[in-house]
């Protein structure tokens, strides 16, 4: 049996009729699921899908009930796909997975491309951070993702999320690096001044994770399998963290004047940026992104993983990030 067999069998007793799955196609990219594409054919009604599959290692440790509850609570609040089918077993397609609705017609920026929006970057840009606003607006508390995740408190956010990535650093380092562990110690030093509530943390809000149609809108919010409960800053410095900027000094994610994006996020969340939180977390970005990179080099160097991300994930964006940090780090007061 394929999986395609495998796929079609599974759709067939979840909806109760004959399904024909064509067009699978494995899509590149991922950190931490293979997403494969395809349309379900019941009778004369096509339907565009995505599945969302536990590998067999992955680059970023999460659940697949995260995802499927955080693109529950999304809907009606930011563009997203719709959840379909949550299957936490490996019974039917041999690894956990979930079934999505998949959404056609647009593109999603790589980080490695120049001014990748070009006139429609400041239309986008204003759906992009009025669409994270919104997100940011919204209470843990009663959303599906609720069920999924832990709370923490609200002045213990910052410390469930750095003691989590240093974790992950401790876990997978290869060599010593002094930059990232001076930057730790610097964050436990001089901890933020918690939010107001415990907010929906998509935890990957970047460019890199939103489809766009190329003439400013934005069609879809991507890759929710970090979400979490957390300080609403916590999003806002991922996403404007200068690894994301398309080497754009003017422009935070090669959108908006930084300025302008923040602003429109207050806008939208109803919360002025509190300016030395954001340092905080804008420098716990630049941690987090190299525990990342670090898992990237440990799954290179010990798994044979030959996925070229993995390599330069723990080479170049890793030495990017050391510098991000350095900068912040000079500049970084309590």
């Amino acid at each position: 049996m394929t999986l395609t067999d495998d796929l079609a069998a599974y759709l067939g007793r979840q909806w109760g009729a004959a399904v024909a799955v064509e067009g699978l196609a494995r899509i590149p990219g991922g950190a931490s699921r293979e997403t494969w594409r395809f349309d379900a054919v019941v009778g004369n009604a096509r339907r565009p899908l995505i599945l969302r599959r536990d590998p067999g290692d992955s680059l970023i440790e999460t659940e697949r009930r995260v995802e499927f509850a955080a693109l529950q609570t999304a809907q009606g609040r930011v563009p997203a796909p719709a959840p379909l089918l949550l299957e936490e077993g490996a019974a039917a397609l041999g690894a956990p997975f979930f079934v999505m609705e998949r959404i056609d017609g647009g593109s999603v920026a790589s980080p490695f491309s120049p001014d990748p929006y070009g006139a429609a970057a400041a239309t986008l840009g204003a759906a992009f951070f009025t669409g994270l606003g919104r997100l940011a607006a919204t209470p843990l508390a009663g959303t599906p993702l609720a069920g999924a995740v832990d709370a923490p408190a609200p002045d213990a956010c910052w410390r469930v999320q750095l003691d989590h990535w240093a974790g992950v650093i401790d876990a997978d380092e290869q060599h010593p690096q002094p930059i990232v562990r001076a930057a730790i110690r610097r964050l436990r030093a001089h901890p933020p001044p918690p939010p107001p509530y415990v907010a929906v943390v998509h935890g990957d809000y970047r460019s890199g994770n939103v489809m766009h149609n190329g003439a400013g809108a934005l069609l879809a919010v991507l890759d929710w399998e970090m979400a979490h409960g957390g300080d609403p800053l916590e999003d806002l410095a991922w996403a404007i963290d200068p690894l994301w900027g398309h080497d754009d000094p003017e422009r935070v994610a090669g959108l908006l004047p930084r300025e302008t994006a923040l602003a429109a996020w207050s806008g939208a969340s109803g919360m002025a940026v509190d300016a030395r939180a954001l340092a905080w977390w804008s420098l716990f970005a630049a941690v987090k992104g190299q525990a990342i990179w670090t898992s990237a080099a440990k799954a290179w160097v010990d798994t044979g993983m030959v996925d070229p991300v993995l390599a330069i994930s723990g080479w170049y964006t890793a030495r990017r990030h050391d510098q991000i940090i350095a900068a912040q780090l000079e500049h970084f007061a309590a």
